[in-house]
Formats: C-alpha cells, sequence, structure tokens
C-alpha cells in the first residue's frame, strides 16, 4: 500500500522513523513518501521536504513567511494528488497538517492524525473541524482519550508515549564508560532546535556556566543546524563544548540539565535528569500566546502529571539570577533531587500504559487503511 506521511519537526521526524519501521513489518511492500527529516529517510521513505525548511517558531515569525508557508501547502498538494496515497498520516505539527488534512478529506483520502494537536492548551475550536476531517486520531498523553471522549464525543484512540519505548531502548543498549565517570559531572543545555529559540535562550544558559566552574556544560545541537550557527555564541566560554546528533548520550550522562519547553523536557524526565524549562520567544508572541493558552503549565511533564514537578522558568523570568539559583537547587537540594525523581518514576508509568507506541499505532493505520 502506498502511505504519505508528514512531520514538520524533530521530534516528529523521530517519531515518523519509528512508526515507518513498524508499518514495514506489517505490509513489506509498503510504498512511503514523506516530509520529514533525515531518520524517516534512512528507514526507507523517500524524503520530499526536510523539516529544517518549514520549521518557523512563533506568531511573528509565522507572519513573517506566509509566503513560503503557503507555497509549501500548494506543493504538498500537489505532491499528495501525484502520489495517490492509500492514506495520508499527519504527525503533530497542526498548523500544517490540519490545512492538509481538510484538503484531503475533500479529495476522498483516508486521513489519520498520529500526535494530537495541543488543542486542550489553545485553539481549542479546532476540534469541530478536526472531527470532520480526520478519519481516525492517535493520541499519545493518556488524558487526551478522555479530554475528546468527555468534552468533544469524540471517539480517539490512546496508543501510549512513543518516548518510552524510544529511551527504554537506548539505555538497554548504552551504557556509560567506566572513563567518563572520572571526568567532570555534566550540566546538558538543550536550547531547542529552531534558530530563532536558541538565539533567545542559549546566551542565557552559556553565562549561567559560569557559577559553576566544577561542572562541564554541554550544548545538544539541533540536528537541523550548523556548526558555524553556534560558534559564535560558544566562542567566550572555555569549558563548554558542543555536541551534535549524541543528544540521548549527552542526557545519559548528565547531572542537571537547562531544557527548552517542549519534547526535549519529556526526554530529559524519562532519562531521570532533573531539570529546569526555560522559555523565552520573541514579545509579540509570547503576548498574544499569553492571552490565548489555558493550561497551567507549559512543560510536558507538569501538564502530564498534573501539578509542579520541575521549575520553569517563563520570557521575563528566565534571567541570568534565576536560572543559577534553579540549578544550583537541583544539583545540591538532596529533598528536592528525590522528589524529582519519585515524579518521573509516575510519569514513566503513566505513560507507558498504553504499550508500544509505535507498534500499535502503526498496527492501527494498517487494520484502517485495508478497511
Amino acid at each position: 500500500m502506498k502511505y504519505y506521511l508528514i512531520a514538520g519537526e524533530a521530534s516528529g521526524d523521530l517519531h515518523g522513523s519509528n512508526l515507518i519501521k513498524e508499518l514495514k513489518k506489517l505490509d513489506a511492500s509498503a510504498n512511503i513518501r514523506c516530509w520529514g527529516g533525515d531518520l524517516m529517510q534512512h528507514t526507507g521513505a523517500k524524503l520530499v521536504k526536510h523539516y529544517r525548511s518549514l520549521a518557523f517558531m512563533g506568531f511573528a515569525e509565522v507572519v513573517m513567511n506566509l509566503r513560503t508557508i503557503f507555497k509549501n501547502l500548494a506543493f504538498c498538494k500537489e505532491d499528495i494528488t501525484e502520489f495517490q496515497p492509500d492514506v495520508l498520516v499527519l504527525i503533530d505539527y497542526p498548523g500544517f497538517n490540519l490545512r492538509i488534512a481538510e484538503w484531503a478529506k475533500q479529495q476522498g483520502i483516508k486521513v489519520v492524525y498520529y500526535i494530537s494537536p495541543q488543542v486542550w492548551a489553545w485553539k481549542e475550536n479546532r476540534v469541530k473541524k478536526m472531527k470532520k476531517c480526520i478519519d481516525k486520531m492517535l493520541v499519545i498523553l493518556p488524558f487526551e482519550k478522555d479530554y475528546y471522549k468527555t468534552r468533544w464525543n469524540w471517539e480517539v484512540e490512546y496508543v501510549g508515549h512513543p518516548l518510552v519505548e524510544v529511551i527504554n531502548d537506548y539505555k538497554l543498549n548504552n551504557n556509560i564508560p567506566d572513563n567518563d565517570k572520572k571526568n567532570q559531572p555534566i550540566i546538558a543545555l538543550l536550547p531547542g532546535s529552531r534558530k530563532q529559540e536558541i538565539l533567545k535562550k542559549l546566551p542565557v544558559m552559556l553565562q549561567v556556566s559560569k557559577s559553576f566552574p566544577q561542572y562541564q556544560f554541554v550544548v545538544a545541537q539541533a540536528p537541523g543546524q550548523e556548526d558555524e550557527f553556534y560558534k559564535s555564541m560558544l566562542q567566550p566560554y572555555s569549558n563548554i563544548s558542543l555536541v551534535k546528533n549524541n543528544t540521548y548520550h549527552l542526557l545519559l550522562r548528565s547531572t542537571a540539565a537547562l531544557v527548552t519547553s517542549g519534547t526535549a523536557t519529556l526526554e530529559t524526565a524519562l532519562f531521570g535528569v532533573p531539570e529546569v524549562v526555560c522559555y523565552k520567544g520573541s514579545s509579540i508572541s509570547y503576548q498574544i500566546a499569553k492571552r490565548l493558552l489555558t493550561i497551567k503549565y507549559i512543560s510536558l511533564v507538569n501538564l502530564i502529571m498534573d501539578k509542579f514537578v520541575v521549575k520553569e522558568l517563563i520570557q521575563n523570568e528566565l534571567t541570568v539570577e534565576n536560572l543559577q539559583k534553579e540549578l544550583a537547587l537541583i544539583l545540591t537540594d538532596n529533598q528536592r533531587i528525590a522528589e524529582i525523581k519519585t515524579d518521573y518514576a509516575a510519569l514513566k508509568k503513566l505513560l507507558s500504559q498504553g504499550g508500544d507506541a509505535s507498534a500499535k499505532a502503526a498496527k492501527s493505520i494498517y487494520d484502517f487503511t485495508i478497511l
């Protein structure tokens, strides 16, 4: 069968690649075309467009790039029409994917959405349109199934969170080398994947390193960014290094982490690393978001647990002084560290209830497609 997958970010590329692997186990002759990244391409899917050319952060940035976005939408529709897939699988990336879903439904194409847009946080009115144009919704957060059923009378399928299996497999197959244990303890810096967010947050994270000379600070380079982009920011700091395509190994070795809001907060928690969550956007984007968001927290860790687990420093709160204070707490306060570890264990248990997410999602998509 013919599958067309669309992912617009690094996390979608990861989950899309694991989904493709599972689809190929069920359908050996699967013909898969995708928008995504290197990981999806390496599974054997035909990559049409890389997410590097799709990722725009914040309201102001989206407005400035509207022409490019509309060109991408038009090209995507043409490509899908030419390919004639048996099913269209949309992975997160709602600003783009929901527009494609509406169009595809009108063309009579089966539409599956894997990893729900966060409509429970904002833009809740999207759900009415989603119900009309999405044939099957696969959700990865435990509270989403009840949210859609109770609030919208929409039966969706909870498949578990794909990061649980990804990180479990990684930890099973990778150990910390003995010589690593003798080195300086490491603080991981995960400033995000898009240029705009890295430029806002990484300089603050870097300045904090001056107060912790006994630690080695390591920046996780985003898959879609070049080495040169980081060089000028890192140049003044002798105790800071950069790792590329090795974020999980970095987290495996880290004592603590400073992490931008998003999927990385959940990855850090599943590795058991105490963290401080950092968010800073453009003033315009932040003011708009502040008025639209209906949630108590911005990090997935706190949202899923529905309580304060990790500290969030948002916008004007993200200062060098505040970050120094919070980092010191998760490095030296044993009670605080123990509380975080206990909550992390409960989080992992909650996210594992759906089973092997990628395999379960692939089976659901395959069964739906052959109907």
